[in-house]
């Protein structure tokens, strides 16, 4: 009795021990976590973005559920260019935060992200959701309404290049056509002429000389070119808006979580 009871009071003492050993090893990660968000932070603000990624990326070696490393590693990616692997750790923001103004602020962010990447349709429900947990928000509110614009003008020219595709095909079966007819009427011998020379100089054609009726000549556009040039004009002066208005839909909202 006496033994079983020594036991039980040694592997309590061992259990204590091992506890008390992983406890101190939690507390040093994430002082060691703590370390490289700080030493991030200036990389950071030295605009070393590259090197700031690799800083918070060790911070989350350390302590993995580490939320402002997460968030300023996603920071850090966006101001790098590198927006596909930027927006996973801005959604580990949005899941595990519980702060509506944090949350605002990774679904702003996700759909700077999108915008950078021209996906206009997934940074539209971004900001939409940045605007749900913060109706205030005025940056997601016009970069909303920019990414919108620019997925309508999108939409448009995909529908003008269908058309201008079918108008093409269309004038292109006309021209085939009637240069087969011209090639038909080219063919057929007209019977006058088998006949006296003289006369044939005499009933000349009328049409022939009628130069209101000849085709147009090379070097001069048919209305149909005019058509299609003004239309190609208006399409580039479009690609030139939709580049300015990109411009202007980076968004601010790239904020850094510091951790003196």
């Amino acid at each position: 009795m006496k033994n079983l009871k020594f036991i039980l009071i040694a592997l309590l003492m061992l259990l204590t021990s091992t506890f008390s050993y992983a406890q101190k090893d939690s507390i040093a990660q994430q002082r060691e976590a703590r370390k490289y968000v700080r030493e991030g932070n200036k990389l950071y603000l030295q605009k070393n973005f590259t090197d700031a990624s690799v800083a918070y990326k060790k911070a989350l070696e350390k302590n993995s559920s580490y939320k402002k490393a997460s968030y300023n590693l996603g920071n850090a990616l966006y101001k790098d260019k590198n927006y596909k692997e930027a927006i996973p750790q801005f959604n580990l923001t949005v899941e595990s935060s519980k702060n509506k103004l944090e949350k605002s602020e990774g679904y702003h962010n996700i759909g700077n992200a999108m915008m950078q990447q021209k996906n206009y349709k997934s940074a539209i429900d971004a900001y939409k959701n940045s605007l749900r947990n913060n109706p205030g928000d005025d940056e997601s509110r016009y970069n909303l309404a920019v990414a919108q614009k620019l997925q309508k003008d999108e939409e448009n020219k995909e529908k003008g290049d269908d058309k201008n595709k079918d108008k093409d095909k269309k004038d292109q079966n006309k021209d085939q056509n009637k240069d087969k007819k011209d090639g038909d009427d080219k063919d057929k011998k007209d019977p006058k002429k088998d006949g006296d020379k003289g006369d044939d100089k005499k009933k000349q054609d009328p049409k022939k000389n009628d130069k209101s009726k000849q085709k147009p000549q090379p070097g001069k556009m048919s209305p149909q070119q005019i058509k299609q040039l003004l239309e190609s004009l208006n399409n580039e002066e479009k690609k030139t808006q939709k580049k300015l208005n990109a411009k202007k839909a980076k968004g601010k909202k790239v904020k850094q979580e510091k951790d003196w």
